[in-house]
């Protein structure tokens, strides 16, 4: 079986994101009400966000649990991942998946929403990463311009799984 890219498997299931590589954080307003979150739910348990940020994932990837694997398309780039954890509670919701050998990055990228006590509904993403393959070393800081524009994609495209 082949291993994940890095020793820190699960790190983005805490606020603490090991040092040595670059950091995402996103904390974003998805909505209001318990039909936004269910919404937002089932948009991740399903791939939907990938989805419908631009990414193929193939119809026969099973909902994310640990252990899970899933090679997604964007354009020409193969982006292998592995689910590491899941979170799956009343008011929350999300899961962390890892690079594999032939990830454009070496890191892991975790996606969870929740159902706040006033009623709003959001998503936090949290990574780590650093360059994986001679095409993303060479893109250099261009590298993670396009991770930035991935990761302003993941939060429209739930912001409108949330409200649909």
């Amino acid at each position: 079986m082949t291993e994940l890219t890095y020793p820190e498997v699960g790190a983005t299931r805490g606020d603490e994101l090991p040092p040595g590589y670059r950091h995402v954080r996103r904390h974003d307003k998805l909505g209001d009400g318990a039909e936004a979150f269910r919404r937002a739910a089932a948009g991740l348990r399903g791939w939907n966000m990938q989805r419908r940020a631009g990414l193929r994932v193939p119809a026969s990837t099973p909902p994310p649990e640990p252990g899970v694997r899933v090679t997604m398309r964007a354009a020409f780039l193969r982006v292998p991942c592995q689910v590491v954890w899941v979170i799956d509670e009343e008011r929350r919701y999300g899961f962390g998946y890892g690079a594999l050998p032939g990830h454009p990055e070496i890191g892991e990228e975790a996606f969870v929403v929740s159902l706040d006590d006033g009623g709003q509904v959001w998503l936090d993403i949290r990574a780590f990463s650093r360059p994986g393959r001679w095409y993303t070393r060479l893109a250099g800081r261009l590298g993670w311009l396009v991770q930035d524009v991935a990761t302003s994609r993941y939060v429209a495209a739930m912001r409108r799984i949330a409200a649909t």
